[in-house]
């Protein structure tokens, strides 16, 4: 396998450039300069916020010098209170080619867009002359969501993921999976697989945090279309998510942008600390994919049971299907067929595996279903974390 050495040591599966918007009032612009490469590993990415936040300046800076992102372009309105300098400075600290458009002083949309152009253009000419050095697993961070789930994915899907990632941190690879949300009821499980025991009490407070998050927004993790599918409860919902993590104990509870250095398994707490201001926790998938590509990750792997059909920019999106009749109907969307365990008894092994190969031939450059479909879907908000302090105080 082969991938893209970073200064920082790290490896990416990809080269991809990416135009990030620091306010919403640049988003127009950075999308037409993103139109104009249809086809190429142009992405675009942004915060639509003008107030400042911790959290989001941090996840753009993570972005920014994600190890699958070859350079960047930033386009700023001007104005904003997000800070363009500090955030270009940081990734020039990096190592890659970064370019910063303000579009106030630029002379306007037209101008930008031709300008911003033109610097894409150089980023691409220049990133062909990137060699590619050997990749091993030992490189490799994947995570993974639920999205869509019905009553099969908890025992498809779900649990065939728990087989690659046990498969994939025996070879020395960093998993992470997350949604506290839905992991009600598990918190016990979870903690008794912990590494220690600080670890185990950090788990607890963090799904009681997410239970009285949800509490005061109002509303849970459980959606219509998961009842349609044949889900229950929020405790079966769970408890199927809950499979995904596979079997290896849990190392240690990470917060959305922290970057875990050592093989093991990890879990992601994506729900604010303190009280709760921003709203729902994450308000779609892709902010949890997000996060995640934020904290590494070079690879998502996504479980669906009623279908989803989006991708990510950045990392790739591995779209393992549950339910059979989903697949059939969603072919060209979904990347493995997990149903396949309720139509020709495939084991779970099996899929465990079939998982793992796609991955390295993703890693040598397959495209995923989402990627040969231009799906470049990103999603960030306002979110509030006290970095550094794990346990959870309620």
């Amino acid at each position: 396998m082969k991938g893209y050495l970073r200064k920082d040591g790290r490896k990416g599966i990809r080269n991809v450039i990416v135009v990030a918007y620091l306010v919403e009032c640049a988003h127009h612009v950075a999308r037409q300069i993103v139109s104009e490469f249809k086809g190429q590993e142009v992405h675009l990415i942004g915060f639509s916020g003008c107030a400042p936040n911790d959290y989001a300046h941090k996840m753009m800076e993570n972005l920014c010098t994600h190890p699958n992102v070859g350079a960047v372009l930033l386009m700023s309105l001007g104005c904003e209170n997000f800070n363009r300098h500090g955030l270009e400075k940081y990734i020039s600290e990096t190592g890659r080619p970064v370019e910063k458009l303000v579009i106030q002083e630029c002379g306007g949309t037209f101008t930008s867009v031709e300008k911003g152009k033109e610097i894409i253009s150089g980023f691409i000419s220049e990133l062909k002359n990137v060699d590619k050095v050997d990749f091993k697993l030992t490189d490799l961070m994947v995570g993974t969501i639920c999205g869509g789930s019905d009553a099969t994915s908890g025992f498809t899907a779900n649990p065939s993921i728990g087989k690659a990632f046990d498969k994939l941190v025996a070879q020395g690879a960093i998993c992470m999976f997350e949604e506290p949300g839905e992991l009600m009821g598990c918190e016990h499980l979870m903690a008794e697989r912990a590494e220690n025991e600080t670890v185990g009490k950090e788990l607890v407070a963090c799904i009681k945090k997410a239970d009285k998050y949800y509490k005061k927004m109002g509303h849970d993790s459980f959606s219509a279309g998961n009842a349609v599918g044949g889900l229950t409860t929020i405790e079966e919902k769970s408890l199927g998510s809950y499979s995904k993590s596979g079997s290896l104990p849990i190392k240690a509870l990470i917060k959305p942008g922290e970057i875990p250095t050592e093989s093991g398994l990890y879990f992601m707490d994506v729900v604010p600390d303190g009280e709760a201001l921003w709203g729902f926790p994450n308000i779609n998938d892709n902010t949890e994919i997000v996060e995640m590509i934020a904290s590494g990750c070079q690879i998502i792997l996504f479980s669906t049971g009623r279908g989803s059909v989006v991708g990510s920019a950045i990392s790739p999106v591995i779209k393992v299907c549950g339910n059979p009749k989903t697949y059939q109907n969603l072919s060209g969307d979904m990347d493995i067929n997990s149903g396949k365990i309720i139509t020709e008894g495939t084991s779970l092994d099996a899929l465990g595996d079939e998982i793992v190969a796609l991955i390295k031939n993703v890693i040598n450059g397959e495209k995923t279903k989402s990627e040969q479909l231009g799906h470049q879907e990103f999603g960030l908000g306002y979110k509030y974390f006290e970095y550094g302090k794990k346990n959870c105080n309620l």
